[in-house]
């Protein structure tokens, strides 16, 4: 039998963990001709069919099942011995994959992942946003980025002296026909801007203020499952919406948004890089790290909005 080759055993695992060959792809960073290609090349080879196909959907056969459970070890132990040779690597290089959602991904682009690059040219960072959060190692990422009370009891936090602090806003418009809501029980006499998380939930208002929390299940004209169309809503005066901070902090200092409640706005928790305790992190890694510790010693808090209110 023709030797078989890493690609193929790895496009096999990964479309077994993705149920996807789309997505084992875009995980490999192959294109999709390439991986199927892989995996038919390996059926053949063994003469027996690993994946059932649907134009829907993508599960193991009892072969496949069986061939992935003894193969799978066996792939993290290659993976685990060439990390181990590229801990030693003195220059970083290489492919260094990072997941986050996107208001994250906008806090650390330019002063740490740009900065990264700048300094070591020989890496390439695959930074993948998403609202849902994943098992970054299941999922093959090297780095996590969240809310420190996000992140898995059993992995290493870094983090990063950036607190997340959430706003309540709405056009000027709105509040010049409507009134301003004074405490959080008042904003269920408004229309608010509602929106709908990755796993089908809808996104809770919390607030708190000297110990007390409180949690208002808003109602609105409309629900939304992305920020961007919510902060679009807010800005042609639909609704109040609520945000994390820095993704209105442009349209409070324009004038464009008006926030209130900010004495029940308190900050969430820190943002926080995450990764797994590996035996022999890659050089990349290491270095992306000690940058992620240096650029938070001279982090400093977001500034205050131009225009508050209660």
């Amino acid at each position: 039998m023709d030797r078989v080759s890493l690609t193929e055993l790895e496009a096999i695992v990964a479309v077994a963990r993705e149920g996807s060959f789309r997505k084992a792809a875009l995980a490999l960073g192959l294109s999709a001709t390439s991986l199927s290609n892989a995996v038919a090349k390996l059926e053949a080879r063994l003469g027996s069919r690993l994946f059932n196909r649907t134009t829907r959907s993508v599960s193991l056969t009892d072969a496949g099942r069986t061939f992935v459970t003894q193969v799978e070890p066996s792939l993290r132990d290659i993976e685990d011995a060439m990390a181990g040779v590229r801990s030693q690597q003195q220059t970083p290089s290489g492919t260094l994959r990072i997941n986050t959602f996107a208001a994250g991904a906008r806090q650390i682009m330019s002063p740490l992942v740009l900065e990264f690059l700048r300094r070591y040219p020989d890496v390439h960072v695959d930074l993948v946003t998403e609202g849902r959060i994943v098992d970054i190692v299941a999922d093959g990422f090297d780095l996590g980025l969240r809310r420190a009370d996000l992140v898995p009891a059993d992995m290493i936090a870094v983090p990063l002296k950036r607190p997340q602090r959430y706003a309540v806003v709405a056009s000027p418009a709105y509040f010049e026909q409507y009134g301003k809501p004074l405490t959080p029980p008042d904003l269920y006499r408004h229309k608010c801007i509602r929106v709908r998380l990755p796993n089908g939930a809808l996104f809770p208002w919390h607030f708190e203020k000297k110990g007390q929390a409180f949690q208002v299940d808003v109602t609105g004209p409309i629900t939304l499952d992305e920020a961007s169309l919510a902060r679009a809503a807010v800005l042609e005066g639909i609704g109040i919406g609520f945000f994390l901070e820095q993704n209105v902090r442009d349209d409070l200092e324009a004038g464009l948004m008006q926030r209130v409640l900010t004495d029940w706005t308190l900050p969430t928790g820190d943002l926080c890089l995450y990764y797994p305790g590996r035996r022999h992190p890659s050089a990349a890694l290491k270095a992306f790290i000690a940058l992620a510790r240096e650029v938070s010693k001279t982090a400093v808090g977001s500034p205050p909005s131009s225009t508050s209110s209660r």
